[in-house]
């Protein structure tokens, strides 16, 4: 490859991604953000645009003094939408810490097996996705409603003495994230594991270290970085998850995917529903871009 090519190619694997951010993430989301300072209209679509871009700049400028944040204003006045963001970050944060817990044992399990045992460990993690995500949350409706296998087994065995009411309750949304988004917490929790230099944690108990404490002061912390990408990868789907929440938390269940689903379709009302999108997204990235400027400073500092 000459001089000329290897630049070029350089170039292309920088913006390459930047396009794609662009094209997939940023325009969809000023789309997003310009229908939450519209007004809801009846009409299709049902607002009436601040803006149209095919009116050139001065339109553009024009409409851009015609911004409302009265959408945003009337979501901080109900409890509806507090409540079911903070719903929906308790829900997530409950059910990501009972993936980590689960995901931690298998990812640890799977990174001491037998070398030529990981692969097929491996593709059992991932097996489930061969299944539609839709019908594998639908055999949990069949598992646990009242009549379903768990209940029938509990009772066969003699466990309970009447079916448990755990279907159209969080514990079923618990159960469904957990089990939806478990192999997004193993695999990375796995691919740490898998790397790390295991004669480390010898050394810690040769230096003194109990098997416990040489897992905590080595194993954990040399894991963290699969740790910390596992739970954003189980967190940021889970606050805004409709599906599970749907069919197994039931009618009563409030998280902000239903509601905002409720506001888009039921309601028909598009600047609202924009505008709980935007917070919501606002939540998810704001926290995220604070901890990776705090994760490569503390890089920096180490080297």
């Amino acid at each position: 490859m000459t001089k000329f090519g290897s630049a070029v190619f350089n170039r292309l694997v920088i913006i390459i991604p930047y396009a794609w951010l662009m094209f997939f993430f940023l325009i969809p989301f000023f789309i997003v953000f310009r229908i939450s300072l519209s007004q809801t209209a009846v009409a299709m679509p049902p607002y009436l645009p601040v803006f149209d871009l095919a009116d050139g700049l001065s339109g553009i400028f024009s409409g851009i003094r015609e911004f409302s944040i009265d959408n945003y204003l009337w979501l901080t006045q109900d409890a509806l939408y507090i409540n079911a963001y903070g719903a929906s970050l308790w829900i997530a944060g409950v059910s990501t810490l009972c993936t980590l817990l689960i995901a931690y044992p298998i990812a640890y399990g799977m990174a001491q097996a037998p070398s030529n045992l990981r692969a097929t460990l491996l593709m059992l993690v991932i097996l489930p996705f061969w299944t539609s995500f839709l019908i594998r949350v639908y055999a949990w409706i069949a598992i646990l409603k009242p009549e379903g296998l768990l209940n029938q087994f509990l009772l066969g065995i003699g466990v309970i003495d009447q079916p448990l009411i755990i279907l159209n309750t969080n514990w079923a949304i618990y159960i469904g994230i957990v089990y939806s988004y478990l192999p997004f917490m193993v695999l990375p929790i796995y691919s740490a594991l898998e790397k790390m230099d295991h004669s480390l944690n010898e050394a810690a108990q040769d230096l003194g270290c109990t098997p416990i404490s040489a897992f905590w002061q080595v194993t954990f912390r040399l894991s963290l970085p699969g740790v910390i990408a596992g739970c954003m990868l189980v967190f940021i789907p889970a606050v805004g998850e409709f599906v599970i929440p749907d069919l197994l938390g039931g009618s009563e269940t409030l998280m902000i995917g239903k509601t905002l689903w409720n506001e888009f379709n039921a309601n028909r009302d598009w600047p609202v529903s924009a505008a709980v999108a935007t917070i919501l997204l606002l939540i998810l990235v704001v926290p995220i871009m604070f901890f990776q400027q705090a994760q490569a400073k503390a890089d920096g500092e180490g080297r």
